[in-house]
């Protein structure tokens, strides 16, 4: 079982903690501010485990981040801990266009007394600051974001209009269950495929209310509403220095990420 007390002090909460959508809101704009989305220990070569005391270890023992997997099978269990009923769900990401992928993204859809949420915290900086309902074809604002899903035939599609005037898609999932199994195969691809992105590029994303930063490579892109500002970092030890300063993310000095990527 989830170690509630700890997870909180991890990610800044002090209001009330029941299976409201008002509190599935703060904890998940709370989770996505505080815990970094990235790929770091992937580049590393090292094993990514998604049972619980591996979660817990290292997002909040170790006050690292991880990527969907990681990030929503810690938040789900939080909810379950809390009382919420939640169930896992999967979606082809459409993020860049390309053809069809795989289902390698993972999401949750949660029930309050309300009706039925979808909760994301593992998209990164174009993902959902807050939880939004699971109805189609309504405008959900956020600071320098909307949110809106659509029925496209038997599936369901995440669109995000971040600072651009313009909706684009992020995701396309469908409504059937999936379990924990199925995510330990979508990450196994995700970790160790030749082909996953995630092996390929340095990336660490963190979504505030005022800010949405992304790391890719050498390059931070600070976007605030619909201004966006670039910074071109000159090399490895800037990297480590911007990680631990705007991330919260502490590695050893002589640590090379370039040295594993194929």
């Amino acid at each position: 079982m989830v170690d509630l007390d700890l997870y909180l002090a991890r990610i800044g909460h002090r209001g009330p903690i029941a299976a409201t959508e008002a509190c599935l809101t703060d904890l998940h704009e709370a989770h996505v501010a505080a815990i970094p989305f990235e790929n770091l220990d992937v580049v590393l070569g090292r094993e990514i485990r998604l049972d619980l005391p591996s979660l817990e270890a290292k997002l909040v023992g170790d006050r690292r981040g991880g990527y969907c997997f990681e990030q929503n099978s810690l938040f789900k269990a939080v909810l379950d801990r809390i009382g919420f009923g939640t169930q896992i769900l999967t979606a082809r990401v459409r993020l860049g266009g390309g053809g069809i992928g795989p289902r390698s993204h993972m999401l949750l859809k949660v029930d309050t007394p309300g009706g039925a949420f979808l909760a994301d915290v593992g998209f990164g900086a174009s993902g959902l600051l807050q939880p939004i309902p699971l109805l189609p074809d309504i405008v959900h604002h956020v600071p320098g974001a909307a949110f809106r899903l659509r029925r496209e035939y038997r599936e369901w599609v995440l669109e995000a209009d971040i600072g651009a005037d313009a909706f684009s898609d992020c995701y396309a999932f469908t409504l059937e269950p999936q379990y924990p199994i199925d995510i330990e195969v979508a990450n196994h691809f995700c970790a160790t495929h030749a082909s996953s992105h995630f092996r390929r590029t340095v990336t660490a994303q963190l979504t505030r209310s005022d800010r949405r930063l992304v790391l890719r490579g050498y390059r931070l892109e600070i976007r605030r509403g619909d201004a966006v500002e670039i910074q071109e970092l000159a090399g490895e030890s800037q990297r480590l220095d911007l990680l631990e300063r705007e991330f919260g993310l502490h590695f050893p000095a002589e640590t090379r990420f370039d040295r594993f990527i194929p």
